[in-house]
C-alpha cells in the first residue's frame, strides 16, 4: 500500500494531462474520456510482459543478455535464491548492464539487472545476497508500483515540455513582433505567463510524485534487505554492501534537497540494520 502512494500523488495531474490529449481524439473519433483513460492505464500491462521486458525495456536501459562467462557466474549465485523461495527459473530474467559501478536493480515484473563489474568483482556468496535483495523488490511488488508511476508520468511530462516550448515560442514572438505594439506585447507576455504557470503546475505534480517515490523507495530498500535476511542471505548482502562502501564510499545526504533526491538510504545505514537484525535473531 505504501508503494502506491506516488501513484495517488501523480493521479490528479495525470487525469488533467490525459484530458488534454483525449480532446483531439474525441473530436476525431468520438471516444469517451473514461474509455480513453482506461485504455492508457491498461496499456501498462504490456510493460510487464516478459518478451517486452527482454526485447524492449532491457535494451532501452542498455542492458543485454549475459555472455556465457557471465551466465556461468550468475547461475550458481541465482539458483539458491530461487530455491529458497521455491520459484521456477523461467519466472525472472537476468540481464547485464555494461558498467564500472557495483550495482544491481530490479525493474518491471521480471527483470533483474546486474552490472558487469558486480559480476566480476563480487564473490559468489555476495552476489547471491545482492540477487536476493533484488528479487525481494519483485516479491514486495515495489517494481510494479514504480513502473505504474513512470507510465502515468509520461503524458504529464510530455505536456509540461510542450508548455515550456510554447512559452518560449510566445516569448520569442512577443520580442520579434510585439515590440511595435504595446497591446501585442501585453497579450504575448500574458500568454507566455499563462503557459509557464500551466507547465509548472504539471511539473510540480511530477516533482511531488518523485519526492514521494524516493521516500517510498528508501523504505522499500530496507524492506528488501529484511526479506533477504529472512531468506538466509543477510550476511552476504551485508558483506557486499560493505564492499560497496569501501570501494565507492557512501556519504550521507547533507541537505534536505539531497535527502529528497536520494532514492536509496546510505549503505552504512543498511549494513547497520541488517547486522543488528542478525544479532537479535542469534540472541533469540
Amino acid at each position: 500500500m505504501a508503494a502506491l502512494t506516488p501513484v495517488v500523488a501523480v493521479a490528479p495531474v495525470w487525469l488533467l494531462a490525459i484530458l488534454v490529449f483525449w480532446w483531439p481524439v474525441h473530436v476525431l473519433w468520438r471516444v469517451s474520456f473514461p474509455l480513453f483513460a482506461f485504455g492508457y492505464v491498461a496499456a501498462v500491462v504490456l510493460l510487464f510482459l516478459r518478451p517486452v521486458q527482454v526485447w524492449v525495456l532491457a535494451p532501452l536501459m542498455g542492458a543485454r543478455r549475459p555472455t556465457p562467462a557471465q551466465s556461468a557466474a550468475l547461475a550458481p549465485a541465482w539458483r539458491p535464491v530461487l530455491q529458497a523461495n521455491d520459484l521456477p527459473g523461467r519466472r525472472y530474467v537476468l540481464a547485464t548492464l555494461p558498467s564500472n559501478e557495483l550495482n544491481a536493480f530490479a525493474c518491471g515484473g521480471h527483470l533483474v539487472v546486474v552490472t558487469s563489474y558486480a559480476i566480476e568483482a563480487l564473490p559468489r556468496d555476495e552476489l547471491t545476497g545482492v540477487l536476493a535483495h533484488e528479487l525481494s523488490h519483485h516479491l514486495g511488488l515495489h517494481t510494479v508500483a514504480q513502473t505504474l508511476v513512470q507510465w502515468l508520468s509520461v503524458p504529464v511530462l510530455l505536456l509540461a515540455r510542450i508548455g515550456f516550448f510554447l512559452q518560449n515560442v510566445a516569448s520569442a514572438a512577443t520580442t520579434s513582433y510585439g515590440s511595435r505594439s504595446s497591446a501585442l506585447t501585453a497579450i504575448g507576455r500574458t500568454l507566455a505567463a499563462l503557459l509557464t504557470a500551466i507547465s509548472w503546475f504539471f511539473l510540480a505534480g511530477l516533482l511531488l510524485s518523485n519526492a514521494l517515490t524516493n521516500i517510498v523507495g528508501r523504505n522499500s530498500e530496507f524492506e528488501a534487505d529484511m526479506r533477504a535476511v529472512d531468506m538466509g542471505f543477510g550476511k552476504p548482502l551485508s558483506t557486499a554492501l560493505r564492499r560497496f562502501v569501501a570501494e565507492f564510499g557512501a556519504d550521507r545526504p547533507l541537505t534536505w534537497r539531497d535527502r529528497l533526491a536520494s532514492s536509496h538510504p546510505p549503505a552504512r545505514t543498511r549494513v547497520a540494520r541488517i547486522e543488528a537484525t542478525l544479532r537479535r535473531r542469534r540472541n533469540h
